[in-house]
């Protein structure tokens, strides 16, 4: 086997150990989600939640997270140098960061009520307002420590793949829903029935809100320990900031972290329209882990095979060869996400109600959550492609154009935000971010066209538009479905919806995937010949 099969071989393996962990983290989050829901359902505590989360949630994604700036820098820098060099340049930038994001969390934790004051301003005009103000503030102050966590969970991962550790950094994420799953079957075994009660509800946002904190410090807990096993820095605080290294981390790390923030504007700005809706905060938090679940997974199957290759082939002289694998990145994402969007359309509500309806998650939270879930399965084609396209730019060495695009779809977000709320409501705030993905992924494509000297749009467009048709077909096929099993099966019990949606979503798929075949597509028989060359081996 040549020195290029092993390699190829080791980010093959990789990817699998990747994706492997992003399922299990993904079913563990919605296991997560399930519990909120069924103790709080779409009332004042998990509103609260909503907007108390976001910042530290955001800092969790942004700085924490797989790709993010931390730990890209960290990837960066460490594996141009000695192993021996690695323990101290850790420590004095877990020193360093830890430093900044501790002022980070006195700033959230002394101003909370004036964040969600200023975040919020929609919760003055509803009823339940105060009530959330005083459940969301709290947690705020509870959960503010989750930035100087986030920074350096970033680190540790950056650090443990530097040192060939992919498995732990990649399935501690789930640590931090299973702190929440018990901090809340804590909360129901103390209360009981009364977990609904009002002289509750702060006590049990303030669980809650615990319970997401133990996970973030559990998750750098054991990062934290395996660096010190693998020699990679352990918890000792060191101030040679003068070091090289140092200076060569902050100089990738800043200007990620400035353009990835840009998303945090565009979700802060779908929260302070979301608070003059009751309901809508966590009834957009339950509909989005349902389309982040496969979503995950299947941007992993797509996106890191793809990344690689992007980047090799960035000469004039391989431009031929980059249109052919970007038409292959759009394909897969197209014959993977239109399909399952339009199952979502069709299915909305009984996916909701197998997933979610139970304790305090009733009738009125599934229909709330269905219709959210419609809007987001209008746009899941281009959220991937999107990212498809971003990617291709990166590759290029060209991050100040996506950043541009961010920038002003910030000013459409609003826009769009101010525009659909007044007809569709909450749904309103998913078509408007539907609306933003849509923008970026036809600028992209524009501009694509000009750098790489014109793109073969009839050679693109038209497979995707059959695969577009595939779907809508298989949607109304498996609504046609769902509509004869819930005459066949009278019953409502859990197992008879879940019959019904299994039935109804494989006859649609069956439907897609015969259509999908008549096309002929050649990135499409790869793709699954691929799968089952994978499956066979293993």
């Amino acid at each position: 086997m040549t020195k290029e099969q092993k390699v190829s071989r080791s980010l093959v393996g990789i990817a699998g150990i990747v994706a492997v962990a992003t399922i299990i983290s993904k079913i563990v989050g919605l296991a997560r989600q399930v519990a909120i829901g069924a103790a709080f359902g779409t009332g004042a505590v998990a509103d609260a939640y909503s907007f108390a989360y976001i910042i530290p949630g955001f800092l969790l994604i942004l700085l924490g997270g797989i790709n993010g700036p931390f730990y890209s820098a960290i990837v960066s820098v460490l594996a141009k140098r000695k192993k021996e060099e690695a323990a101290p340049l850790v420590e004095t930038m877990t020193t360093l960061v830890g430093g900044v994001l501790l002022v980070v969390t006195a700033f959230l934790a002394i101003f909370a009520g004036h964040i969600i004051d200023l975040t919020t301003p929609g919760l003055d005009k509803r009823p339940d307002g105060q009530l959330v103000k005083a459940i969301a503030t709290q947690q705020l102050q509870i959960m503010s420590p989750m930035a100087v966590l986030a920074g350096l969970i970033g680190i540790g991962f950056g650090t443990l793949n530097v040192a060939n550790q992919y498995w732990l950094p990649s399935i501690s994420p789930l640590l931090s829903s299973i702190t929440v799953v018990i901090a809340l079957a804590f909360l129901g075994l103390q209360l009981g029935d009364q977990i609904y009660a009002p002289a509750n509800l702060m006590y049990g946002g303030a669980v809650l809100a615990l319970g997401t904190l133990a996970g973030a410090l559990l998750q750098w807990l054991v990062q934290l320990v395996a660096q010190a096993r693998v020699g990679m820095g352990s918890l000792r605080l060191r101030f040679d900031f003068n070091q090289p290294g140092v200076t060569e981390v902050i100089k990738i790390m800043l200007p990620a972290t400035f353009s990835s923030g840009m998303l945090y504007i565009n979700w802060q700005i779908n929260s302070i329209f979301a608070s003059f809706i009751p309901a809508a905060a966590s009834g957009l938090n339950y509909a989005n882990l349902l389309v982040q679940t496969p979503l995950g997974v299947i941007s992993n199957v797509v996106l890191v095979p793809l990344l690689p290759i992007f980047s090799r082939l960035t000469d004039p002289n391989d431009w031929h060869e980059l249109k052919l694998r970007i038409r292959q990145g759009l394909i897969l994402s197209a014959f993977t996400m239109l399909p399952l969007g339009a199952l979502m359309i069709a299915l909305s509500n009984p996916i909701v109600r197998v997933v979610y309806e139970r304790g305090a998650f009733n009738q009125a939270a599934s229909d709330m959550v269905s219709s959210l879930l419609i809007a987001y399965g209008v746009g899941m084609f281009v959220y991937l492609g999107r990212d498809v396209l971003v990617r291709v730019f990166y590759a290029l060495g060209d991050g100040d154009t996506p950043f541009r695009i961010s920038l002003f779809n910030i000013f459409l977000n609003i826009f769009l935000d101010w525009i659909f709320i007044k007809s569709f409501g909450a749904p309103g705030l998913v078509l408007a971010t539907v609306g933003v993905n849509l923008s970026s992924t036809l600028m992209l494509l524009w501009l694509l066209d000009r750098r790489l000297n014109g793109l073969p749009w009839r050679e693109w467009s038209v497979p995707i538009f059959g695969l577009t048709i595939a779907s809508v077909i298989a949607g109304f096929v498996s609504y046609g479905c769902l509509v004869v099993c819930q005459g066949f099966l009278k019953a409502d019990g859990l197992l008879t919806q879940l019959l019904q949606l299994a039935i109804s979503g494989l006859i649609g798929l069956v439907v897609f995937g015969a259509i999908a075949t008549q096309m002929k597509l050649p990135e499409v028989n790869i793709f699954i010949t691929r799968l089952r060359q994978r499956f066979l081996n293993r």
